[in-house]
């Protein structure tokens, strides 16, 4: 692995840590404020990594490391807990609970959008590199594109792979707020009993994945870069 390739790793690495964090602490945050005070007492609700860490240190630190090292690309998970019972109990509450976590990865690339489009208005960024890079070679400025670009896109790619409607993910759960009272209900007690299951919905969430996000970054990036004075 090359210095440039280590430095990108650990970049790429940090952002991961960091999404991953807000995203688990919204799971958390709406849990309590929904009436499950699981995650809060676990001390989730937190954007430091400490706490998720602990809960999932393969997910969150062995086993993105090793991808990054080995060169097998960036790959990891975390959890919130939460109490099945709750779930059963207010399944809507539950549904608001699961959106919590997409919806803070979508804020995030929204936000790092925000700052990059700010970015070519006032001249320092231009499209290229990843996403964006600087105009005239600033190093330092390089380096800030890049945190940027890498929020933008791992923060569109977390949010929009979890609401896929596939149990373990986030959207089989976040569906139930379409449906009646009874029907969530049925959903989370299928889950429940489909957690041997997990890896193949992962699996046949991945195979599934390519095709819906492509046209959903693609439009992204265009919104992005409309209007921008530095195209090439």
């Amino acid at each position: 692995m090359s210095p440039t390739e280590l430095v990108y790793g650990v970049i790429s690495y940090v952002v991961f840590l960091l999404s991953t964090t807000c995203h688990e602490a919204a799971h958390a945050l709406a849990a309590k404020l929904g009436g499950d005070l699981t995650a809060f007492e676990g001390g989730q609700v937190s954007l430091n990594p400490v706490p998720h860490i602990r809960r999932e240190p393969f997910g969150m630190v062995v086993v993105p490391l090793l991808g990054i090292f080995m060169g097998g690309g960036l790959i990891g998970w975390a959890s919130a807990p939460y109490d099945p019972f709750w779930q059963q109990r207010y399944p809507k509450r539950a549904a608001w609970m699961s959106l919590a976590g997409p919806a803070a990865n979508y804020s995030l690339a929204l936000l790092a959008g925000i700052v990059i489009k700010v970015g070519f208005f006032a001249g320092v960024f231009e499209p290229g590199g990843m996403l964006v890079h600087a105009t005239g070679g600033n190093d330092l400025m390089d380096g800030i594109a890049l945190v940027l670009s890498l929020f933008f896109e791992l923060n569109l790619l977390l949010g929009t792979f979890n609401l896929l409607p596939i149990p373990p993910l986030d959207g089989f759960t976040a569906v139930g707020l379409l449906m009646s009272d009874n029907m969530a209900l049925r959903m989370q007690e299928w889950r429940l009993r489909m957690r041997g299951f997990t890896y193949i919905g992962l699996l046949l969430g991945w195979r599934i994945f390519e095709p819906v996000f492509a046209p959903i970054y693609q439009t992204a990036a265009a919104l992005l870069f409309a209007g921008s004075f530095h195209t090439k």
